[in-house]
C-alpha cells in the first residue's frame, strides 16, 4: 500500500481572541503536533482593507456575518493584534485542520484548538473560534499571498518575480 503526501501551505491566524486569552503558545504547541515547518510568522494590526479582501467571500455568501467578522479580525472586541503563520509540509492543510476543529466551536471536537478555547459569544453572537487555518491548497495560496510578501517567508513557495520598487520604509533612528 502506498501514500501519497501532498506539499502544502497552510495560513493559520491565531485571531483576537487568542492573543488576548495568552493562547499562542497553547496553540503553536498544539500545532507542533502536524511535524509542519513555519516557515513565516508575523504579529500585526489587521487594516480593515486587509480583512475585507480576506472575508470578501463570506460578504457575498453571509453578509449579516461579515461586519462583525471584520469587527473581530480587527480588533473590535479584544486586541487589535493577530499572529500570522504559514506552516508548510505533507498533506499540511488537513493536519491543521484536524487539529484546529471545525468553524463552530460548540460543534468542534472538544479536544480541538477550537473546541477547547473557541466560544460564541453571548453578547455579540460572534464566533470567537481563537484560530483560522486555510480550508484548501487554493484558498491558501489566495490567503498567503495577502497576508505574506515572498520575502517574509523563509522558502520561495511559489513562483516570484523581482520588481524595482522606490518605496519609503520605515527605519530605525
Amino acid at each position: 500500500m502506498f501514500f501519497i503526501m501532498v506539499l502544502q501551505q497552510c495560513l493559520v491566524i491565531i485571531k483576537p481572541d487568542g492573543i488576548i486569552k495568552s493562547l499562542t503558545g497553547n496553540i503553536i504547541t498544539a500545532l507542533s503536533e502536524t511535524k509542519l515547518k513555519i516557515i513565516g510568522a508575523k504579529i500585526m494590526k489587521v487594516p480593515k482593507a486587509l480583512a475585507e479582501e480576506h472575508y470578501k467571500e463570506l460578504k457575498a455568501k453571509k453578509p449579516h456575518v461579515f461586519e462583525s467578522a471584520i469587527k473581530y479580525i480587527t480588533g473590535g472586541f479584544h486586541t487589535d493584534r493577530v499572529l500570522a503563520l504559514v506552516y508548510h509540509g505533507d498533506d499540511g492543510i488537513e493536519k491543521i485542520r484536524k487539529i484546529c476543529g471545525i468553524t463552530n466551536p460548540e460543534d468542534a471536537d472538544p479536544v480541538s484548538i477550537r473546541g477547547r478555547y473557541g466560544r460564541i459569544n453571548s453578547k455579540t453572537g460572534v464566533f470567537e473560534n481563537v484560530v483560522h487555518a486555510s480550508d484548501s491548497e487554493e484558498n491558501a495560496e489566495k490567503e498567503i499571498k495577502l497576508w505574506f510578501s515572498p520575502s517574509e517567508l523563509a522558502e520561495k513557495i511559489y513562483p516570484t518575480k523581482s520588481e524595482k520598487r522606490e518605496t519609503e520604509v520605515l527605519a530605525w533612528a
